[in-house]
């Protein structure tokens, strides 16, 4: 059986930063290291492994960092979707919203991309994200969890509450290729001061956590996509490279493994329907 690695960048930059109560230079700066010094060391480790993948780029950093997004673009990967200010969608109004993903496509389309997916900057929707990606013609979204391996089609209405059990909503055309936070770099490593976050996991024990289900999907299923989460300000720094490069090997030693573009992995389910 082949199983599919996508590994995917969210390439915040400072625009991340500004989610939180209080914005500092130092926070700024953090950004601003994701964008010089990670995205190469990124960039420079895909192509002597020959993988091409998806980052997730909000039109802040492109308008932030044009010429770092043009290496991107340059190197084969795919730009997707990320909001344009990185602003928690479930925190929005309807119009908000809108008005937030319409200004970050003005921004992909003036550098030539027509994104065909879409990640939530917080890894959460409002009551209306689903219909807006729908109703705007993405092809997929990488931002839920009701599976772990298997592309979904998430859907749209469901009804449910503490006192009500679920009463399922329509089925979206959308592919949903499915996230988790343990996949997610910024929960085991980023540090910060306000609120207070101890991110300061080993790369050892993250190594661990992501080589061993990535063997278990391998062994137990089918046509598996496993789905790895990363930022160039937190995967960036040197040691945390060096662990990304060990989990490559790690994943192509088993044999058919293929690492590719999620927009690849939708052409290919598509064509399968």
């Amino acid at each position: 059986m082949t199983s599919t690695v996508c590994l995917t960048f969210d390439f915040d930059a400072m625009s991340v930063w500004f989610g939180y109560p209080h914005t500092t230079p130092a926070m700024l700066s953090r950004g601003e290291y994701g964008a010089t010094v990670g995205v190469p060391r990124i960039l420079e480790l895909l192509r002597r492994k020959k993988i091409t993948s998806t980052f997730f780029v909000p039109g802040h950093t492109i308008d932030s960092f044009p010429a770092v997004v043009d290496t991107i673009l340059a190197d084969g990967h795919e730009v997707a979707h990320h909001s344009y200010a990185h602003v928690d969608p479930s925190e929005q109004t309807p119009d908000q919203e809108r008005a937030d993903m319409e200004r970050a496509f003005a921004t992909l389309r003036r550098i030539g991309v027509e994104p065909q997916g879409f990640r939530s900057p917080s890894a959460d929707f409002s009551q209306v994200t689903l219909s807006l990606l729908e109703e705007y013609g993405f092809r997929y979204d990488s931002s839920l969890m009701a599976d772990d391996f298997r592309a979904y089609h998430p859907r749209i209405g469901d009804s449910v509450s503490r006192d009500t059990p679920l009463v399922r909503g329509k089925e979206a055309a959308l592919w949903e290729i499915p996230f988790c936070f343990e996949f997610d770099d910024w929960v085991h490593f980023q540090f910060n001061f306000s609120p207070y976050r101890n991110g300061t996991s080993a790369p050892s024990k993250v190594l661990e956590i992501w080589n061993k289900d990535f063997a278990y999907m391998h062994r137990t299923t089918s046509n598996g996509i496993l789905t790895v989460a990363m930022h160039p300000q937190v995967i960036g720094r040197g040691h945390r490279i060096d662990m990304l490069e060990e989990f490559i090997d790690t994943c192509a030693s088993h044999g058919d493994v293929q690492f590719r573009r999620m927009v690849d992995v939708v052409d290919q389910l598509d064509a399968a329907k």
